[in-house]
């Protein structure tokens, strides 16, 4: 039994690494760990965060103690923050880390929670953000020069940790299916909640808008796609400004051909959206690993994701989905294949021996073996 502090956004704040990160403290907690999560009082400054809120309803995890303390602004906040957590005496600290904009506070509360008998390491969902702005390589370089070792869930995070300098002990591992959203709900029952009609098949276009998520490229594809029996259904919040997408949609005259939710989609309404679907796309021109793939995997339901980042990892070309060049006439073509050799019932089947790979098992097992690796190195 160890001690171990998960340290990223938690309860009451919403989205997938929160998601992650209760999940990973309930596993480790089910294997006789006490778990602990450090979370923020301010993660983002409202006037750097692109979405409507930072936060949705919803309820903690039960039987983990999340503390609410770190302010990503105040330097005076992460010297506080860091002498208190050393005084809890963990094990084990597990950064989640994203985005070099919490480089400073993260490095800060690292370097002072630890004690000699303390094991740093970081989750790392990027080295180098899809997003490139001033100052992330310093601010990144602080934080991950404090860490003892690194989980990534993609090689291609490992290149960039390596291209930043980085020596410590890594392990690779792919990111772990979310089932945490509820059972799947049957296809029937999911079109007549959302209000849809069983006359059409549906692409499912799943996630907040941002340019390297691609969006636009999938919009382009569609238009090319002739199938009249094909509907996209667009279902996040936009962290950009939504206007060229619409004004790509009247371009091409899409408007009766898409389903738009342009919002954030609470946990609840998840598998209404993959039980609808008959397929998601995954158009990303950039990309690390994924969150979304993960929600596909546990529900069954195909895919067409592009070669990017680690992407190609997780969907094996033509076995639970295609994995194409993010190009516009790529994606087009994939999603022409897909219903015309009526791919879905082979795909969903490969899927349910494919989705043994990313269990929840295996990802504390990498945890534990990177421990391992820290302490020897």
């Amino acid at each position: 039994m160890s001690k171990i502090l998960l340290v990223g956004p938690a309860h009451p704040f919403r989205g997938g690494i929160a998601d992650l990160n209760e999940r990973l403290a309930i596993e480790l907690k089910k294997q006789q760990n006490e778990v602990d999560i450090l979370s923020f009082s301010l993660q983002y400054p409202s006037f750097l965060f692109p979405g409507k809120s930072q936060t949705s309803e919803g309820n903690p995890p039960a039987g983990i103690t999340i503390y609410s303390e770190i302010n990503s602004i105040n330097p005076f906040n992460w010297i506080f923050t860091g002498l208190k957590t050393r005084k809890r005496n963990y094990d084990l600290i597990i950064f989640r880390y994203w985005l070099p904009f919490f480089g400073p506070a993260f490095g800060t509360i690292a370097r002072l929670a630890k004690k000699k008998s303390t094991t740093i390491m970081a989750i790392t969902d990027n080295g180098i953000p899809h997003e490139k702005r001033f100052g992330d390589t310093a601010m990144g370089k602080y934080f991950l020069k404090a860490c003892q070792g690194f989980l990534s869930m993609s090689k291609a995070v490992c290149d960039d940790l390596r291209t930043l300098g980085m020596k410590q002990p890594m392990t690779l591992t792919p990111h772990p299916m979310y089932d945490i959203y509820g059972d799947a709900i049957p296809r029937e029952e999911a079109l007549k909640q959302l209000g849809l009609s069983d006359q059409y098949a549906y692409l499912l276009f799943f996630g907040f808008v941002r340019k390297y998520k691609g969006l636009d490229l999938l919009l382009q594809a569609f238009a090319k796609v002739s199938n009249p029996t094909l509907k996209l259904i667009i279902a996040g919040e936009y962290y950009e400004d939504a206007s060229y997408y619409e004004e790509l949609i009247q371009k091409h005259h899409l408007t009766d051909r898409i389903i738009h939710y342009g919002r954030f989609i609470e946990d609840k309404e998840v598998p209404l959206f993959f039980g609808a679907a008959n397929l998601l796309v995954q158009p990303y021109r950039s990309a690390t690993q994924s969150g979304v793939a993960q929600i596909a995997y546990f529900y069954n339901l195909p895919m067409i994701v592009t070669n990017v980042g680690g992407l190609a990892e997780i969907v094996p070309n033509g076995k639970t989905g295609y994995c194409v060049n993010p190009e516009i006439e790529d994606i087009a073509k994939a999603i022409e294949q897909y219903f015309e050799k009526k791919q879905e019932p082979i795909f969903r089947q490969a899927i349910t021996t494919e989705k043994k790979r990313f269990t929840w098992e295996t990802f504390t097992a990498r945890i534990n073996e990177l421990k391992l690796q820290i302490e020897q190195h």
